[in-house]
């Protein structure tokens, strides 16, 4: 059951010779989505062989080019490849006004609908539900209206414990409830406890996107001990003042947002391109939270499954 993210892109504002515009896509049990579409994500999506036809959701997290340029190209790529079936795009209110514009002069001949989902960024909420798991929103603080989106898998359903079906001679109408986690109460009154009888198969894992912000102890209430935690780290920390000024973050505040949440690990991106080389940023994160890891292009980061022992 895979879930693993690959980064299309981590450069802000413009995209650098060797760095694309921010784009991330996400593989949760081999259902696709994005989050973010700079420029050149459809082209970064080629190049890591991630099937367009497989992309249904799509998730911005704010009206700023570097993170929505990209989508007017792949809209149309998708309609070039004859697709039928609908996409849902997630953003802020306006980028319905804005897809609407684009869709006027050049989505004539779109064969497929493209549905969209005003979200609340000011709010944390639910947003996005399936089988496996869940998406919410993640308020930001940015000079425009933002948000990141929290991916969440479901609790699992509990597995049986082989030789519990025999010693108590379970039907199948009572194993669905003891995976339900109900008890089992026996024909002489006796209950069984539910942990007695199955156990969870694994732990669920999440990822916590948090795009163009300004430091907010308020996101690690949000994304608290999530497995990984992508925070934008702009400017290294020389540059607080200015990182302050634009509403966005440094390395160590990425970093500390990570140490307050108690995540797992830490990638940061979103990189100035006034930094050719990345290791001194790096460094400044890692010497907080030692688990920090750059966003580079074309790398996945997979987040392993943790099974229980039975």
């Amino acid at each position: 059951m895979n879930f693993k993210i690959t980064i299309l892109g981590s450069s802000s504002a413009s995209p650098a010779t060797n760095r694309f515009q921010t784009a991330h896509a996400v593989n949760i049990h081999e259902r696709l989505f994005l989050i973010d579409c700079g420029e050149g994500a459809q082209i970064q999506m080629m190049r890591n062989n991630i099937n367009f036809a497989r992309l249904n959701h799509i998730f911005i997290t704010h009206l700023h080019g570097d993170h929505i340029f990209g989508l007017y190209g792949l809209l149309s790529t998708l309609s070039l490849y004859n697709r039928t079936h609908d996409l849902h795009i997630y953003g802020f209110g306006m980028l319905e006004h804005v897809l609407n514009d684009f869709l006027k002069y050049f989505g004539n001949e779109f064969k497929y609908e493209i549905i969209f989902h005003a979200v609340n960024v000011r709010r944390n909420q639910l947003i996005y539900e399936d089988k496996n798991i869940t998406v919410e929103t993640i308020p930001l603080k940015h000079r425009v209206p933002c948000c990141g989106y929290l991916f969440k898998e479901k609790v699992p359903k509990l597995n049986i414990r082989k030789e519990m079906i025999e010693r108590y001679k379970l039907t199948l109408a009572a194993i669905a409830k003891i995976k339900a986690g109900e008890d089992l109460t026996c024909e002489d009154g006796s209950v069984i406890s539910n942990r007695e009888l199955a156990y969870s198969p694994y732990a669920p894992r999440s990822y916590a996107f948090c795009s163009d912000t300004g430091y907010s102890k308020k996101i690690a209430e949000i994304v608290k001990n999530v497995d990984l935690l992508y925070h934008e780290a702009t400017f290294a920390c020389e540059s607080l003042v200015t990182a302050k000024q634009t509403g966005h973050s440094t390395t160590v505040q990425a970093a500390e947002i990570a140490k307050l949440s108690n995540a797992k690990k830490l990638i940061i991106g979103h990189f100035s391109s006034r930094y050719k080389n990345l290791t001194p940023l790096l460094d400044e994160a890692r010497s907080v939270f030692p688990e920090t890891y750059l966003a580079k292009e074309n790398d996945v980061f997979e987040i392993e499954l943790k099974r229980f022992k039975t």
